[in-house]
């Protein structure tokens, strides 16, 4: 019996040492790196263990260990959190959300600024500790009070989780300034990935909210405004990006939104909506309103295909505003805060804020647009990531500082 054990013990090392090679061998391979970002084998590098986490996860959950999604938390959740002297960290719970409070030591006689931040992750990964780095570098060099959200994820808690805890602890917090010596006119929502589209969300949600301090600014760091259009240019060009490839991101919206994996190749075509609504959401999300400079990069317009009624019925969840905000009408997009907006020229999503910027700028809405011309998505979490650390994540959260400090 001991030696069937050992046997099979060694059978399961074999085989997860060689899928671990084959996984990061065919990415390491295969993922496009373009010239202009530096460090290209560390990002080369950085990329197959992401995915190898992502692959390893899809193993264990066809074991019906876990699912993928708990798996990668598992092992991304590992990094030791750094602390910092400077800022004092706390753990709380908004009822049943968990959340985290960064606030500068230092004794201020006027109140600060508070941030809200929701983390990225697709809705399926990210946690307050990948992103507690971020916050506490946010907190300190911004002087800034940050709570961080540690909303509810896919696939045990899908679609609309994850905007309802990210609202919920927002007016909490909203209702708490007092007690964190925040200064009730400068409340920011901030995000990275789905956590912008997330903020932008909750924003509009507000809007109207007579009983709340009025949210100051929103802050998308290469948000997920949208999942109805996935032929945009940048979807093209950002296919096979680093970090976030196109059948990953189709991965996650299939996760989060419970809609069937069968369904991509309709979506991807467009199929999965009528002519009359890519007729009234077009003027918004047209790649005409893409600036030209955008669009040299291998990029060739498609034709969308004809409605297939089965795919619009089971994936129509992706129009809803908490989705979707960024196809909200005129009326609620021109009452936005103003927005700073940072975007990634190697980001399979870049699009989603060149049209957001566009959107809002047109609307009268003021926006501060910054574009990491050697930036990709994620490309944030790697701060003070000691050798996976990118140039680009600092200049992120330098500008990022930089707009809080001037409101």
């Amino acid at each position: 019996m001991a030696v069937l054990l050992l046997v099979l013990l060694i059978a399961a090392c074999v085989f997860f040492v060689g899928f671990g090679l084959w996984v990061i061998c065919s990415n390491f391979l295969t993922v496009e790196i373009p010239a202009t970002i530096g460090q290209p084998l560390k990002l080369r590098i950085l990329h197959s263990l992401f995915q190898l986490s992502i692959e390893l996860g899809m193993v264990f959950e066809k074991l019906r260990i876990c699912s993928m999604p708990q798996f990668a938390r598992f092992l991304h959740d590992l990094r030791p959190l750094k602390k910092d002297p400077a800022v004092a960290v706390k753990n709380l719970r908004y009822g049943t959300i968990p959340v985290r409070l960064f606030q500068p030591k230092a004794s201020s006689r006027a109140l600060r600024p508070g941030v809200v931040f929701f983390h990225g992750g697709a809705g399926i990964l990210g946690s307050l500790n990948t992103h507690h780095v971020i916050c506490c570098c946010l907190s300190k060099e911004s002087d800034s009070v940050v709570l961080s959200v540690g909303y509810r994820m896919a696939p045990q808690h899908r679609f609309p989780a994850m905007v309802r805890d990210s609202l919920a602890a927002t007016i909490h917090f909203l209702r708490s300034l007092d007690k964190y010596g925040v200064d009730p006119a400068t409340v920011v929502v901030c995000g990275d990935s789905v956590g912008g589209g997330v903020a932008m969300a909750v924003s509009q949600i507000l809007l109207d909210r007579t009983d709340l301090p009025k949210i100051r600014a929103q802050i998308l760091i290469y948000p997920v405004l949208q999942c109805m259009d996935f032929q945009l240019p940048s979807y093209q060009q950002n296919k096979n990006a680093p970090m976030l490839t196109e059948s990953f991101a189709f991965r996650c919206l299939f996760y989060y939104l419970g809609i069937n994996p069968s369904w991509k190749s309709a979506i991807r075509r467009g199929a999965h909506l009528p002519a009359e609504l890519w007729e009234k959401y077009g003027k918004w999300m047209g790649s005409e309103n893409i600036p030209e400079r955008f669009k040299k990069r291998g990029y060739c317009q498609e034709l969308r295909a004809p409605l297939n009624e089965g795919a619009y019925l089971e994936t129509n969840l992706t129009l809803d505003l908490m989705n979707s905000p960024l196809i909200a009408e005129d009326e609620v997009m021109s009452r936005l805060p103003e927005a700073c907006i940072v975007s990634c020229e190697y980001d399979f999503l870049r699009d989603n804020s060149l049209l957001c910027k566009k959107r809002l700028e047109d609307l009268g809405v003021p926006v501060t647009w910054h574009h990491m011309e050697d930036g990709f998505h994620g490309v944030l979490t790697t701060l003070h990531m000691g050798c996976a650390h990118f140039p680009c994540a600092t200049r992120i959260l330098n500008v990022t500082v930089q707009f809080l400090k001037g409101l």
